[in-house]
C-alpha cells in the first residue's frame, strides 16, 4: 500500500474512457465504500448513499440517460443516443454518490451536502490506495430529474456525482496546481 502522504500528493483524476478492467472485486468495493463513509457527519444523519453500476447493468442504466437526452433533444441522432447510453459503461465500475440531505434538522443542509462531497473525495482516495484510478464527474445527467427518478432517487435527493473506477496504464498526466501564495492568506487583526 502506498505511503499515505505520497498518495495524497500524487492522486490524479483519470478520464473514464482511459480506464480499463478488470473492475475491483466485491471485497475491494466494500473496502472503498467503508473508507468513503468515514467522513465528518454531524448529527450522525448519514445524508448520503451509494448506487453501484456494474457489468452489463452499466449499459442498462445508460438507457435511462439516453431516454432523458432524447426527451430534451427530440432531433438527437442515433450516434448521439448511443453515446449517451455508454456514459456509465466507460469505466469498469461507476459509483453514484447520492446526497440524501434531510431538511429541518439541527444540522444545516449545507453541512450535510459537504459531508456527501467528503464521501466522494474519500472514495477517490480509497480507489487510488487500492491501485485503481478514478474520476469524479457530474455531467448533465447528474442534474436531470428524469435520470434521478430512473435510478430511484427520492424528490429530496440529488447526485453529488459519479465516481468512475478502473485500471490505468502509466502515470496520469498532472495539471498545473495553484501556488500556495495565490490561494492562502493569513488573518491578522
Amino acid at each position: 500500500m502506498p505511503d499515505a502522504l505520497a498518495l495524497l500528493k500524487t492522486r490524479r483524476s483519470v478520464k473514464p474512457d482511459q480506464l480499463s478492467g478488470p473492475p475491483p472485486t466485491a471485497d475491494e468495493i466494500d473496502t472503498m465504500l467503508t473508507i468513503a463513509a468515514r467522513v465528518p457527519d454531524h448529527g450522525r444523519l448519514v445524508p448520503w448513499r451509494f448506487i453501484l453500476f456494474e457489468g452489463d447493468h452499466r449499459e442498462e442504466a445508460g438507457a435511462a440517460i439516453a431516454s432523458a437526452y432524447a426527451a430534451k433533444y427530440p432531433d438527437a441522432t442515433g450516434d448521439q443516443l448511443y453515446f449517451e447510453t455508454q456514459r456509465l459503461a466507460r469505466a469498469p465500475l461507476v459509483i453514484g454518490v447520492v446526497c440524501s440531505a434531510q431538511p429541518g434538522q439541527k444540522i444545516p443542509e449545507w453541512e450535510q451536502q459537504l459531508s456527501g462531497a467528503a464521501v466522494a473525495m474519500n472514495l477517490l482516495h480509497a480507489a487510488t490506495a487500492l491501485g485503481y484510478a478514478a474520476s469524479w464527474l457530474t455531467e448533465w445527467y447528474a442534474y436531470d430529474r428524469q435520470v434521478m427518478r430512473a435510478y430511484g432517487l427520492e424528490d429530496h435527493e440529488r447526485f453529488i456525482g459519479f465516481v468512475h473506477v478502473g485500471r490505468h496504464d502509466g502515470t496520469p498526466e498532472d495539471r498545473p496546481r495553484p501556488a500556495l501564495a495565490d490561494i492562502v492568506t493569513r488573518f491578522e487583526a
